[in-house]
């Protein structure tokens, strides 16, 4: 049977076989009468089953009735009206695309080798399809998780956007209890007026949450307070942290950057690290060699001449991974130019030492450590990169006590953009901001700056907004206690997880017209992976297959017209009449009659 199964039917045929369908009801469903063979028509089906086939269904009618046709409810069953690819084939491509982040020409070849020729554009189109289909059973099923979330007690609505370059944001709404996302929205821009109607249609479907957890948006603050106005509101703390660092550290990171750049130190070293690299892999030997003495602690006895050379690679190599030093975090967590300035200064003061040091006769052996020394002389005379660099440590000791308060996002994690946070009370975690809080604001010093009173000003003016209570609600089940994630991962991580698939489409362009052209519905493919979503999406079907074959074709059609029609872009032609010289003149004097 093992054997059987794993054989492709398409492969058996040398022509693509044709199969009979037949309707399965013999009488009319109006008026019972006999049913009569009205024609038989010829159509082309492509499954993962049996790949390309000719399917042959008559269709029968009611001479009383004369009013309806009846087909094969199998065949309907198998694809959708009218199309040529199987229910099963495209729940493939939306996986495929969606779950497993293949990219078009992956698919094509996959499906490729189970008989089935296909398109990379008909990929992308049956992929939109896909989350079309999974929109409309969503939306079917908004009663059903209504009811899913009453059960839990209510829900925690997470609120959080996402957009590139001058593209609408996707917004989401999602439940932090179930991690079901609930609604999705494209919006112009993320002011308030835009976001109440969609909060609104959240409102209307699933009720009130009872609590809300989004960023420092002044749009998205505002519109909450609008629809939820007696709902607890909480910033998310990877936000509020990400937004205080950047105030703090912002100017400071910037001006180290600026000067490194100014300077073209990067350029340089790199410059070094292609002469000398010629050194390192045509002496395997006396690389092995120098890894052991480090390994050992002593040096090695031979080739002591091409050492300071060695030496000299390595230390300019270990300066210029400075600048990915970090925990995955991003900035303000991680600073990369402060990182890679650190380095650069301590490879100044060590290359210094090892100049000193003569290990043959000959001082042409010490040229590599001359070399970084004068590549070096700029960076160490900038008094006003030190400054900045000074001034940036101080103001990253302190960030990094508030993050150690907020047990967020800690140096040394392995979470990274992921980072969820400590699991602690809330009221632990509140007991150490407030002792950081007061520490800052009794250090006369640091109460002199202000930079410090502003981070003060901050935390003060998001206070009640950072800690929330334990939630006790009641459900069916009996009472329940809740505590609100502390932070917007949830769909933070999905985000990236989108821009990073299309992005092995369109590679390192700007992602603007993927996110204009993208579906605003695609984030449901997150509930996918949650069975208490697919038990109620399936509505007692055994796949997404049988699932979307009962959707109504007509509404299919319908939601298909909507999302494919993109008012941002521009008609072929218009572009042809925007690149000709002397455009606006040509226009002036076509409406002036001047032509």
């Amino acid at each position: 049977m093992s054997l059987i199964a794993s054989v492709c039917i398409g492969r058996l045929f040398r022509r693509p076989p044709t199969l009979r369908f037949v309707p399965e009801r013999e009488h009319c469903g109006e008026c019972g009468g006999d049913l009569e063979v009205r024609k038989t028509r010829l159509l082309t089906i492509i499954t993962l089953d049996i790949g390309k086939a000719k399917a042959r269904e008559t269709i029968l009618h009611c001479p009383q009735c004369n009013n309806r046709n009846y087909g094969s409810e199998e065949l309907q069953r198998l694809k959708p009206p009218k199309g040529r690819f199987g229910y099963d084939v495209l729940v493939y491509v939306g996986n495929a695309m969606f779950h497993r982040c293949q990219d078009a020409k992956e698919i094509k070849n996959d499906l490729c080798d189970r008989q089935v020729r296909i398109s990379e554009s008909e990929i992308f189109y049956l992929a939109k399809k896909f989350i079309v289909y999974l929109s409309v059973a969503h939306r079917q099923s908004q009663r059903e998780i209504k009811q899913l979330l009453d059960r839990n007690g209510g829900y925690i609505l997470h609120l959080d956007a996402t957009c590139e370059g001058d593209s609408p944001h996707l917004m989401c709404g999602l439940d932090g209890i179930s991690e079901i996302v609930l609604e999705n929205t494209k919006l112009a821009s993320e002011k308030a007026e835009t976001i109440v109607p969609f909060l609104r249609t959240i409102k209307a479907l699933y009720g009130t949450p009872f609590a809300a957890v989004h960023d420092m948006g002044k749009g998205i603050c505002s519109a909450v307070s609008q629809v939820f106005a007696d709902v607890p509101d909480f910033i998310c703390h990877y936000h509020f942290l990400a937004d205080i660092g950047k105030d703090l550290l912002g100017a400071d990171n910037d001006k180290i950057r600026n000067r490194l750049s100014k300077h073209g130190i990067q350029g340089i070293l790199r410059k070094r690290v292609r002469q000398w690299a010629n050194s390192a892999q045509e002496n395997p030997t006396l690389v092995q060699a120098l890894v052991d003495g480090v390994k050992e602690g002593h040096l090695p006895q031979c080739a002591a001449g091409l050492l300071p050379t060695l030496n000299a690679y390595t230390l300019v190599l270990w300066a210029l991974d400075g600048k990915k030093e970090g925990d995955g975090y991003g900035f303000p967590f991680d600073r990369p130019y402060l990182s890679f300035y650190e380095r650069l200064k301590l490879l100044h003061c060590k290359v210094t030492q090892l100049n000193g040091v003569r290990m043959t006769d000959s001082r042409k052996d010490n040229q590599p450590y001359c070399t970084i020394l004068r590549d070096l002389i700029d960076i160490m005379d900038d008094a006003s990169l030190r400054t900045a660099a000074t001034q940036m440590r101080e103001k990253v000791a302190v960030f990094d006590k508030l993050r150690d308060a907020m047990r967020l996002a800690l140096p040394g994690g392995k979470g990274g953009l992921n980072d969820r946070g400590s699991k602690e009370s809330m009221s632990t975690i509140e007991k150490r901001v407030t002792a950081f809080h007061d520490w800052l604001r009794n250090d006369q010093v640091l109460q002199g700056k202000e930079c410090y009173r502003n981070l003060i000003v901050q935390l003060e003016q998001y206070w009640d907004k950072l800690f929330c209570d334990p939630i006790v609600v009641e459900t069916p089940e009996g009472t329940i206690t809740i505590q609100p994630q502390r932070t917007n991962n949830l769909m933070e991580q999905f985000f990236r997880f989108l821009k990073r698939m299309y992005r092995k489409k369109s590679g390192t362009r700007p992602l603007g017209r993927t996110m204009k052209a993208m579906i605003a519905d695609t984030p449901l493919v997150r509930n996918l992976e949650n069975p208490d979503y697919m038990k109620i999406i399936l509505d007692r079907k055994p796949s997404l297959e049988e699932r979307f074959a009962e959707i109504d074709i007509k509404i299919i059609r319908k939601e298909l017209r909507s999302v494919l029609t993109t008012p941002e872009k521009v008609p072929a032609k218009i572009k042809e009449l925007i690149r000709l010289p002397g455009l606006p003149d040509t226009l002036v004097a076509l409406f002036t009659g001047e032509i």
